[in-house]
């Protein structure tokens, strides 16, 4: 999804459940089964939208612009609804996902602080609410106020540990700025001291939106990956993943066009060095710390991006509820550069592990 209040995202709250009791839960007479080598495979999905009508309801009563309400009476629709889990699970069991990770697209960067913190108040506790209630099919990502970077540093400890939420989502920047800004710092220190697995989902690339306009819906088909490689390459040339090593961090959108830059990334700190920094590694090395979901369209595009980063990096995204990546699982198992192995590892394995799905 793209636009500044694309949607909410679905989250999660604890899994009582264990990846067994996922793929055993009771719509299992309609749930398709993912063989690998003839066994069930483990599926997890980390890239998928929800709406959460009770945060909406608090932005709307705000005495803000005009605009913005408008814009939160279209960021709307029934399948994305959080409490709307029937046709989710429907849609879950038909193409063989065993678990959504979900959150909510940040379109709140706007509120000041006591809004902001009602607002995702609201997100979080109607995300753990349907992990509650279906413990073992939703884990979830917090909603944090990122324009408060302390703010959301408590968002997301509270979320983590009360709620029991496993990241967050943010977007790609944060009213203009990088995400690698110093401001940012206590957000990015508490979330790897808690081992959070932050989604890393752009708004769309407004700086471009003027050469985006015309035939193509341009603004999401190349804005949204723009923005991903753009937010993706600042933590690493701006220090952040020097500065906290440990960080969960995945890029929505395969990367955008990160993975397919890297190189040349590498060339410019040999051909321009006085724009270049030296860093403590290649721009190219740094891409395997960096996870990446699925969210790219072919064959050949999913064989690069493994062969870019490693099996190990990768994660299932079907960008729910678009049609952008319906069909998610036979996208990975009709890879053919892929192994076995690789393919258990990106459909669950690599999520299921960060996420602590079963643990």
């Amino acid at each position: 999804m793209s636009g500044a209040l694309a949607g909410i995202l679905f989250g999660s709250c604890g899994l009582a459940g264990s990846a067994r009791g996922a793929m055993q839960s009771g719509r299992a007479a309609n749930r398709r089964e993912v063989m690998i080598g003839g066994r069930r495979a483990f599926a997890v999905d980390v890239h998928t939208h929800v709406i959460i009508p009770e945060a909406l309801e608090i932005a709307k009563a705000y005495t803000g612009s005009q605009q913005i309400r408008n814009q939160l009476a279209s960021a709307v629709g029934p399948n994305y609804d959080v409490h709307n889990a029937d046709y989710r699970l429907a849609r879950m069991d038909r193409e063989g996902i065993d678990v959504q990770a979900v959150s909510a697209n940040p379109w709140w960067y706007w509120a000041e602080r006591s809004l902001a913190r009602e607002i995702v108040q609201a997100t979080n506790e109607q995300i753990a609410k349907l992990c509650a209630a279906h413990p073992d099919r939703f884990v979830g990502f917090a909603a944090v106020a990122l324009q408060h970077p302390d703010l959301a540093a408590e968002q997301l400890e509270e979320a983590m540990k009360n709620l029991g939420l496993r990241g967050c989502a943010i977007s790609g920047s944060v009213n203009g700025e990088e995400l690698s800004a110093p401001k940012f710092h206590p957000f990015w220190a508490k979330a790897e001291q808690l081992g959070a697995f932050v989604f890393i989902h752009p708004q769309g690339f407004r700086e471009g939106a003027r050469r985006f306009r015309g035939n193509g819906n341009l603004g999401n088909s190349l804005g949204s990956p723009m923005a991903t490689a753009v937010a993706l390459s600042h933590l690493i040339q701006d220090g952040t993943l020097d500065r906290f090593p440990e960080l969960n961090v995945c890029g929505a959108h395969g990367g955008g066009f990160l993975p397919a830059s890297a190189g040349r990334q590498d060339q410019c700190q040999n051909v321009f060095r006085e724009n270049c920094k030296p860093l403590k590694k290649k721009p190219s090395e740094y891409i395997r710390q960096i996870y990446f979901d699925t969210v790219v369209f072919t064959g050949e595009a999913l064989r690069h991006l493994v062969a870019t980063v490693g099996a190990g990096q990768v994660v299932v995204g079907t960008d729910y509820q678009s049609e952008w990546n319906r069909n998610a699982v036979d996208h990975i198992l009709s890879t053919p550069a892929l192994s076995d192995a690789d393919r258990r590892a990106i459909l669950g394995g690599n999520a299921a592990r960060l996420l602590r799905i079963g643990a």
